[in-house]
């Protein structure tokens, strides 16, 4: 061991902090909702087959909705 003090952390510039908390709530919130549906799950049970949606279904939806973001490609 060496006597030699430990190098204190080093400082992140405004943005960086200000990224790594943005993505601290985003992942806070999607835990919360995680949560939240796996409480209703926990007290309710499992809902009805007819009441979901297939996942075909949304895997779908979510396809169009990104390729109305991204613009056509010639």
């Amino acid at each position: 061991m060496t006597d030699q003090p430990t190098r204190a952390g080093q400082q992140l510039d405004p943005t960086a902090v200000a990224g790594l908390q943005a993505r601290a709530e985003r992942t806070r919130s999607e835990a919360d909702r995680y949560a939240a549906v796996l409480e209703d799950i926990a007290a309710n049970g499992l809902p009805s087959v007819e009441g979901c949606t297939p996942w075909e279904e949304l895997r779908e939806a979510q396809l169009d909705r990104l390729a109305a973001q991204r613009p056509a490609v010639a």
